[in-house]
């Protein structure tokens, strides 16, 4: 996912870069230990023990910087991701190895998924939300896209079919690593199994490799 408020522009020396990174960690573990509205940016400051002209070189709101929050999570799940296919040719396979990124990356990253739970029932962050989705469809419409053309998935819309991907990891993880936590390698066998009986033609279920 990536989110609509633009990131900030302003060119930043790496230690700008680090006490910009010190101020978002901190505050997305403040708001998820103490929630979005309770925790103000003085606290967030005085936590650290900088001054609020400090906090507002980098960000314009407490608004922005939960939205830059979320922003950096998601594009550290993309990566991920990303990591984890590069190289492989086998669309379905880089499906699995796809979710299994993603379920390691939940729970490696809870303080991260509460800060999400929050935004997607808050309408400043939900356009935003749903922006992020767009673009995790997006990612996995290209790999099923291909894995139609290739015979190894069933011919169905791709965009349902990305959906209902994501709506399966995403619950499994919600319910299964955060609520239940269970092993992240576990629900992801699950998720795999289920995704790809559903997505795959009849044949290659039965050819591809256990």
């Amino acid at each position: 996912m990536l989110f609509t408020v633009a990131p900030v522009t302003r060119r930043l020396t790496q230690r700008g870069k680090e006490r910009r990174q010190q101020l978002m960690d901190y505050a997305a573990a403040r708001f998820a230990e103490n929630g979005y509205h309770p925790t103000s940016v003085a606290e967030i400051v005085q936590g650290l023990g900088v001054g609020k002209g400090v906090f507002y070189w980098y960000f314009d709101s407490k608004e922005q910087l939960f939205v830059e929050i979320l922003r950096d999570a998601q594009q550290s799940l993309r990566r991920a991701q990303q990591q984890a296919i590069a190289g492989e040719d086998d669309p379905v396979r880089r499906i699995e190895l796809g979710i299994r990124a993603s379920m390691r990356w939940s729970a490696e990253h809870r303080d991260v998924n509460q800060l999400i739970q929050f935004a997607i029932t808050d309408e400043r962050f939900i356009s935003a939300i749903r922006k992020g989705q767009e673009v995790a469809v997006a990612d996995a419409m290209r790999h099923l896209s291909e894995g139609v053309e290739r015979g190894l998935v069933r011919d169905a819309d791709a965009l349902m079919l990305a959906h209902a991907v994501l709506g399966v990891t995403t619950h499994l993880a919600r319910v299964f690593i955060h609520q239940r936590n269970e092993r992240a390698d576990e629900v992801a066998d699950a998720a795999v199994s289920f995704v790809l009986e559903g997505l795959l033609v009849p044949d290659a279920v039965v050819a591809r490799p256990g």
